[in-house]
């Protein structure tokens, strides 16, 4: 059932939004050199990799300098990066994911392979769903990106504090993997959004 309303909200969402997307297509394209998409390997279900799309925030070949961002701080990101990062308006693209399959609206956010290869057997239970472009931890985790550029060693501080507690959260959702679990995070996600 959580297929049937993912393929029903990412349709609709890509024709309602299509507008948007065509705008920020035009204005990422004269903002920066490079396309208007970015697209990484994640890891997804049963740990197999899938590639996510997003809107590209960043200078061409920022990413080869770290795979973490710091916010405002990180001279990476474009100046229209950031407005689309702190509005998570980049993310949008991540629909065509949800529609291809590679990723559910909710579930636990796809980590790069450097990362899943930290977890733990317990915390792998993480992959045994469909990863999500919202859940608790995302939710929790709104402003990681100003967290992190506090800290002295980013990655650091990511993978002992950050990464753990968010897992933590995406259990929650693994214990309570109900249609009413779903739209409740749907629904935290755009009050935290509009909030």
């Amino acid at each position: 059932m959580i297929r049937l309303f993912d393929i029903l909200f990412s349709v609709m969402g890509l024709i309602l939004l299509s507008p948007i997307f065509i705008v920020l297509y035009i204005i990422i394209r004269t903002g920066s050199k490079g396309g208007a998409f970015y697209v990484q390997e994640r890891i997804g279900k049963d740990g197999r990799p899938f590639m996510l799309y997003k809107f590209r925030t960043m200078h061409v070949g920022s990413d080869s300098e770290g795979l973490l961002t710091i916010g405002k701080d990180d001279n990476r990101i474009t100046r229209v990066g950031y407005f689309l990062r702190k509005t998570k308006i980049d993310e949008l693209p991540q629909l065509l994911n949800v529609l291809k399959g590679d990723m559910s609206l909710v579930g636990p956010r796809p980590e790069v392979r450097k990362y899943v290869d930290l977890y733990t057997e317990e915390q792998r239970k993480v992959l045994s769903v469909r990863p999500g472009i919202t859940d608790y931890a995302s939710i929790e985790y709104v402003n990681e990106n100003e967290l992190l550029s506090k800290a002295n060693d980013p990655d650091r501080v990511y993978i002992e504090e950050v990464m753990p507690d968010k897992i933590k959260l995406n259990m929650k959702y693994l214990e309570h993997y109900t249609m009413q679990e779903y739209f409740r995070i749907i629904f935290l996600t755009l009050k935290s959004l509009i909030a």
